[in-house]
């Protein structure tokens, strides 16, 4: 029978790595915590139209690389591809605007896109982002940046590279999407497909093109800030300002304009420079325009999502308590197992990590398996224990042992 393989760019994290996952989260929890969020966990399927809406008809995400299907009764479903269009669903649906003058939320799950696996970059990834509902002020934005730019600290993460831009509003974009236009009417043959079809749907997605080719014909293309309205000039400047109280180093980047829809101002990324091509780590904006646009009131907000795969890759592990027992029993013969049996319950009763191999084995065999889990404590039960009414407790760091009567020895572990 032929063995069955995972999906292709589909990741197993094992044990190795999980502890290390665990670690990330935990801290980014932690600091999400002292900056005011609270934690959303979101539904892994929605309806096929939040995701067009919000993210955009001619967006590759939805033209391409969507998981879409339909529901018995007819209904198109998708797995979520990102995290911002569910928690704006869920702040409009259960009214989160009255609940609080703003809403500060985070969420951390997998996202699923069908994309071409490579490095970096996978079919079902994970996410850690976060949100901000009700703050319209050019403060949040700074303050959400110095947030993630606070967890790659703690993380000690070396490397990353802040870029920062404006892409305008609904009032000042249009007189630069025009520019942008008339820049490329010209150099359209030159394009890449997609780039041909950007062209007349949405040009600023050719800024955001990977190929080498449009990436240098978009050298010399208009720059967003030469044609932001002053609000939006202002608010730009004051996001700098404040990054610059805050100390987080950033660089101009004009043509950083996100590859979604929804974005309105603030756009900014986090980038790995050891991460080659698909080197974002961290990335988001302002989006304004979202609640409205499903549905909800008018509501200022911005956030950000991490790559959980990307942001591993660049954290040293090594340093990372790998998670082992605190305690091995070894058993040797069927009554020593009763007697190891009734131990073991007591102590994971008691919170106190224990395991033992209920396959048995020799005395040796049994506390090579102790040693290779690095169990810090051993209890040895044999005939002679049993007839003594003891236990054996065995120290693995300092080869110590000591002899404890049977009642005494989950008591002497707590301790």
């Amino acid at each position: 029978m032929n063995q069955i393989q995972g999906i292709k760019g589909v990741k197993d994290v094992l044990p190795d790595e999980s502890g290390a996952w665990q670690y990330i989260q935990q801290k980014a929890r932690d600091i999400f915590h002292t900056f005011g969020y609270s934690e959303i966990i979101i539904p892994v399927i929605e309806f096929t139209e939040l995701f067009s809406r919000s993210i955009g008809e001619t967006t590759d995400i939805v033209e391409k690389e969507m998981y879409t299907f339909d529901d018995r009764d007819g209904k198109k479903i998708t797995l979520r591809p990102e995290g911002t269009a569910s928690v704006v669903r869920a702040y409009i649906e259960h009214n989160l605007r009255e609940t609080a003058p703003f809403s500060k939320l985070y969420y951390i799950g997998p996202m699923f896109r069908r994309e071409r696996p490579q490095a970096g970059r996978y079919r079902q990834f994970y996410q850690i982002g976060a949100e901000v509902f009700g703050i319209g002020h050019y403060m949040i934005d700074a303050e959400i940046i110095s947030m993630l730019n606070l967890l790659f600290d703690s993380l000690n993460i070396k490397g990353v590279e802040l870029q920062i831009n404006s892409i305008g509003c609904p009032q000042c974009r249009p007189a630069f999407r025009e520019a942008l236009k008339g820049f490329f009417a010209d150099k359209t043959s030159e394009l890449c497909d997609n780039c041909k079809r950007r062209f007349e749907f949405n040009p600023l997605r050719i800024l955001d093109c990977k190929s080498t080719h449009c990436h240098a014909l978009s050298e010399k293309a208009p720059k967003t800030v030469d044609y932001l309205c002053n609000d939006c000039l202002s608010h730009f400047n004051g996001v700098q300002e404040s990054l610059k109280t805050a100390g987080v180093p950033y660089i101009n980047n004009p043509k950083l304009v996100r590859g979604l829809d929804y974005y309105t101002q603030t756009t900014f990324e986090f980038t790995g420079g050891t991460l080659g091509a698909q080197n974002a780590v961290a990335a988001g904006g302002r989006y304004d325009n979202l609640v409205a646009e499903l549905g909800g009131p008018s509501t200022p907000a911005v956030g950000f999502s991490i790559g959980m795969e990307r942001l591993s890759s660049l954290f040293d592990n090594s340093n990372v308590t790998k998670q082992s027992p605190s305690v091995f029993i070894v058993a040797l013969g069927e009554q020593a197992q009763q007697q190891a049996f009734s131990i073991i319950v007591q102590l994971h009763k008691e919170g106190i990590s224990t395991v033992m191999d209920y396959n048995g084995g020799s005395l040796k065999s049994q506390m090579r398996k102790a040693d290779k889990l690095n169990s810090a404590q051993v209890i040895i039960i044999g005939e002679d224990e049993l007839s003594k009414g003891i236990v054996v407790l065995r120290d693995m760091q300092s080869k110590a042992q000591i002899d404890v009567p049977v009642a005494e020895v989950v008591n002497r572990l707590r301790k």
